[in-house]
């Protein structure tokens, strides 16, 4: 997709949205309002929920964020939805609902700076093989049809025991092996003749300049920026004519 010039782009990710974190919806709802109208587009790239059993169930939290990103939508600034490995269930419904295009990774969007590829960024974590096999399964057409022919109860129990086996996973896993591998990150850039890259999961918010292997578009430097979850702090991306950076914010807890 073309992006004009006029007003900037916006990125996040990993809010974690959930009923039992009032302060991060809360946040989101501010922050949307505050951006109504004074960009063109806002991407969300992953995680915008803890968990989404289905467009079935939004629960208090997921009405208050589609009403809040529907009114989003109607000033007339776009909005884009991206799976990540928390809503991958995130459907064409919610989508609608929310004044929301879905859309798949990895996305080129082309910019004042270039084409920037959009990524969640848990499939650059190769390391992490266990992950991988599970996140194979569960993107499958076939796995989701099947669970969400699942009652609600059940959906929501087997929410419960992955969450519970990911956290004991997680518990002996070094940070090497939950961040990108550097390998497939060079890969990647290789891979789609495009150097720049902004992605979110890892929950390490940086910019990188990586040198690259290989030049792109005659450059000898990759830049992969990381957007970071949300909490104590709120964090977001802004493409415009003269500007590619990282920005964060306070939230009250």
């Amino acid at each position: 997709m073309t992006h004009g010039a006029d007003k900037p782009l916006i990125f996040i990710s990993d809010l974690h949205l959930q009923d039992s974190r009032p302060e991060l919806t809360d946040a989101l709802v501010r922050f949307l309002a505050e951006q109504r109208g004074a960009c063109e587009a806002l991407y969300i790239l992953g995680d915008l929920f803890e968990v989404w059993l289905g467009d079935d169930d939004t629960g208090r939290c997921g009405d208050r964020v589609s009403e809040a990103l529907r009114d989003f939508s109607r000033s007339g600034s776009r909005l884009f939805l991206m799976h990540g490995n928390r809503d991958f269930l995130m459907g064409e419904r919610f989508a609608a609902q929310s004044g929301a295009e879905l859309i798949q990774e990895p996305y080129r969007l082309k910019t004042a700076h270039g084409d920037i590829i959009l990524l969640h960024g848990d499939s650059l974590c190769t390391d992490d093989l266990e992950y991988q096999h599970f996140r194979k399964l569960v993107r499958s057409a076939q796995w989701q049809s099947e669970f969400l022919a699942k009652s609600l109860e059940e959906r929501a129990q087997f929410a419960k025991q992955a969450r519970a086996q990911s956290r004991e996973a997680m518990a002996t896993k070094t940070e090497e092996i939950l961040d990108v591998n550097q390998q497939s990150v060079l890969d990647f850039f290789q891979l789609h003749g495009c150097p720049r890259l902004l992605h979110g999961h890892t929950h390490r918010p940086a910019v990188h300049s990586i040198p690259l292997q290989q030049p792109i578009e005659g450059k000898s430097e990759a830049i992969r920026m990381v957007l970071g979850d949300w909490g104590k702090l709120g964090w977001y991306a802004v493409v415009s004519d003269d500007e590619w950076e990282l920005r964060q914010f306070s939230i009250p807890s």
